[in-house]
């Protein structure tokens, strides 16, 4: 879903702190990058606090395992989970009065309601979003996965998963009707501002400014109980549990999940905390 956002005081040429943690194990460590998805050329290059763990790591694991990624096949069970097959449209799932709205809301975005009338409502929000990212110059091939997938290809480090993307994709396809309902309202009228959201997160992101995306980016999921459980909260709790058992490992790992899964009292860093383990947010040094 998009982001809203308030502004950052962080000054660009001084030390701060980052979107990264690190936990220590008896022979390694494990470094918990958050992530932003989608990217822009201008967002480069990341801190270099980022690369330094980079290099220390051995291995990365990211929600999907990306070097063994089939874009043909992706694409393929997407189109298999996300369209309607039972002869009812984008209209009938909606109901006239929040069709009539989510209309009215992609009119002002100029999208075609027609390209998404054969899509679940899941399906339809996710390719709003993806849509108005790439219209503003967001773009997953310069999102962090993908820049440090192309550093391991060339450094021969092992890339490792802790999802496939039919487990990611059931995720949604999984929730009530009426969730995915107020998944693609919400989606359609944030994306109204979505430049604007997009360009604030991106630097609470980049100077760790934890508060402000608790404030903004978690709050706002959290509106959405059920998204929000099946989307950060059992997948957190999940992950948890691997990322633990990383720790008993003599390589290093760097972990890479979007920043959202780091944040609030939910979050990845806190619920390692809560097991006794000690999570050191990381930060860039000055220039």
């Amino acid at each position: 879903m998009a982001l809203l956002a308030t502004s950052c005081t962080a000054l660009a040429d001084d030390a701060h702190p980052l979107s990264m943690w690190q936990i220590d194990g008896t022979n390694n460590s494990v470094y918990l990058l958050g992530s932003v998805h989608l990217l822009r050329e201008e967002d480069y290059p990341l801190p270099s606090a980022i690369y330094a763990a980079y290099e220390e790591a051995e291995v990365l694991v990211m929600e999907l395992d990306m070097d063994d990624l089939d874009p043909i096949a992706e694409q393929a069970l997407a189109i298999d989970l996300g369209l309607i097959k039972d002869g009812r449209s984008l209209r009938d799932l909606m109901g006239p009065k929040l069709y009539a709205e989510a209309e009215e809301l992609a009119a002002a975005l100029q999208i075609p309601m027609t390209i998404l009338e054969k899509s679940e409502p899941w399906f339809a929000a996710i390719n709003v979003e993806m849509m108005m990212l790439m219209r503003i110059g967001f773009d997953p091939m310069q999102g962090i996965e993908y820049h440090l997938s192309g550093l391991a290809a060339g450094d021969n480090k092992e890339i490792l998963g802790l999802e496939t993307t039919r487990e990611q994709l059931e995720i949604l396809d999984n929730l009530s009707s009426e969730s995915q309902r107020e998944m693609l309202i919400q989606t359609l009228s944030d994306s109204l501002e979505i430049a604007d959201a997009m360009d604030e997160m991106v630097h609470a992101w980049r100077y760790g400014d934890i508060e402000f995306l608790e404030e903004s980016l978690l709050n706002d999921m959290q509106e959405f109980e059920e998204l929000h459980e099946a989307i950060v909260v059992q997948r957190n709790k999940n992950w948890v549990q691997e990322i633990q058992e990383l720790l008993s490992e003599d390589d290093d790992y760097l972990v890479i999940v979007g920043a959202l899964h780091l944040i609030g009292e939910e979050g990845v860093p806190r619920l390692l905390s809560q097991r006794g383990l000690e999570v050191t947010q990381l930060k860039q040094p000055a220039n």
